[in-house]
């Protein structure tokens, strides 16, 4: 019987772990990993913090999968544009979609879209290097920005820019985020989150280092920890560190990061632009719900990033929840020949390592569910002559390698793990460079 031929949309933690398991089984599989974008690896090249370089050696792991016999990406492959969800299931066996999460919740608060108030994500991506927000400008020379919500994302924000040069310097952070950070005229980040200590998102060692900013002194206010009780190892942990940075005395640091509870914003003031976020004080119910109070303040700030959560974005000819934002599915499989992996599957929760076990599920029900179909994909020439057909410039998994060569290479003159290119013309071009050959 011919090899399973299977299409796995996305290229993230979860498209590589789906990929992992189709090709390690007994069953004869091909997988094409379709990217949107010329270069692999989702958000640990473009969500994961670029002072946290120990994250991003899971790709080492996707690396070795890329190595598999049976395995193809191809970058610049954009379905919905260059190829259809028809498509798709003409021409391959089974279809995995594990796109992620690539929208921000909204607030639905008055000034939400004033200029000045982006979605935390914007800021990630455009830091991070990611070709569609290089064009992005955030005007950095405000004495104050708040930073809507309390899980790792918005302790990422606050600590981003919290950064000195020095510790910015030796990271692949995008240059011009670098130099924008570096000349911002930042005094204070307030992170507001609208539950208590005990509630709140991020993980202990994410919290735990913002007490070892260099430039940056850590402020809680000790009432809002009055009565905080964690209700797992996670949130006790939070607690105690929360407890600890209350009880410092500020050192005089040249910035600070306010850790703010209780509070959530009801609108964003400004005449033109971000010029205030107004906050209500919440006061949480016997279940642990955040009910607002009539007491208001008005705090100043000239930048809003809202990091209140993430959902999915529908594809169209594929089901979609718009309640959840996630595409409907049990244990993976959303239809015959059609399954999901990662956070368009379950949601945006978890981490890196939880894409694992969620993507060798889907894996396992795929195969057993075509263990014995007759296969109908088409085969990888077919796939590359309608691209062609199509006029569709991809970027095969030498291309990627070709990339990777040149950002380490300019990275290690510098003293840094890489300077990532951030504009399609440069990373198209790097992807036929050095492997034009290939």
């Amino acid at each position: 019987m011919p090899p399973l031929r299977v299409a796995v949309v996305g290229s993230g933690p979860a498209g590589f772990y789906a990929a992992g398991a189709l090709l390690g089984g007994e069953t004869a599989v091909e997988v094409d990993m379709l990217e949107r974008l010329p270069t692999p690896w989702g958000l640990v090249r473009l969500g994961v913090a670029p002072d946290h370089p120990k994250l991003k050696t899971v790709s080492r792991a996707f690396e070795r999968i890329a190595e598999r016999p049976g395995f193809r990406f191809l970058g610049n492959v954009e379905v919905g544009r260059h190829l259809e969800h028809d498509d798709l299931l003409r021409l391959y066996d089974a279809v995995v979609y594990a796109v992620g999460a690539q929208a921000d919740r909204r607030l639905g608060i008055p000034g939400e879209d004033l200029p000045g108030s982006w979605p935390a994500t914007e800021f990630v991506a455009w830091y991070n290097g990611h070709p569609d927000h290089q064009h992005l400008h955030f005007d950095l020379a405000v004495e104050r920005a708040v930073v809507i919500g309390v899980g790792n994302v918005a302790l990422d924000v606050a600590r981003m820019l919290a950064l000195t040069p020095e510790e910015l310097g030796p990271t692949d952070t995008a240059d011009a985020a670098i130099a924008a950070i570096c000349g911002a005229g930042l005094k204070e980040i307030v992170v507001v989150g609208r539950r208590g200590p005990a509630q709140a998102a991020f993980t202990t060692p994410e919290l735990a280092e913002l007490g070892e900013l260099a430039g940056a002194d850590v402020v809680v206010d000790p009432a809002d920890l009055d009565g905080a009780v964690g209700t797992d190892t996670n949130s006790e942990r939070n607690v105690e560190v929360l407890r600890e940075f209350a009880a410092r005395t500020p050192s005089g640091k040249p910035k600070r990061v306010v850790l703010t509870f209780f509070a959530s914003p009801v609108a964003i003031h400004g005449a033109g632009r971000v010029e205030a976020v107004e906050l209500v004080r919440n006061e949480l119910d016997a279940e642990g719900r955040a009910v607002p109070t009539d007491e208001r303040r008005i705090l100043s700030c000239g930048l809003v990033f809202r990091s209140v959560g993430y959902r999915g974005v529908p594809i169209p000819g594929v089901p979609f929840d718009d309640r959840s934002g996630t595409i409907p599915n049990e244990g993976g499989r959303v239809a015959p020949g059609v399954y999901v992996a990662g956070w368009i599957k379950r949601g945006p929760t978890g981490v890196i390592g939880t894409n694992k076990k969620d993507a060798t599920e889907t894996a396992e029900l795929l195969l057993a569910d075509l263990a014995d179909a007759p296969r109908k994909g088409a085969t990888a020439a077919e796939v590359d002559a309608l691209l062609d057909e199509r006029g569709v410039r991809r970027v095969l998994y030498a291309g990627w390698q070709s990339i990777d060569e040149i950002e380490r290479g300019a990275g290690e003159k510098q003293g840094r793990p890489r300077v990532k290119l951030c504009t399609w013309d440069d990373l198209l071009a790097a992807a036929e460079r050095l492997h034009s050959a290939a």
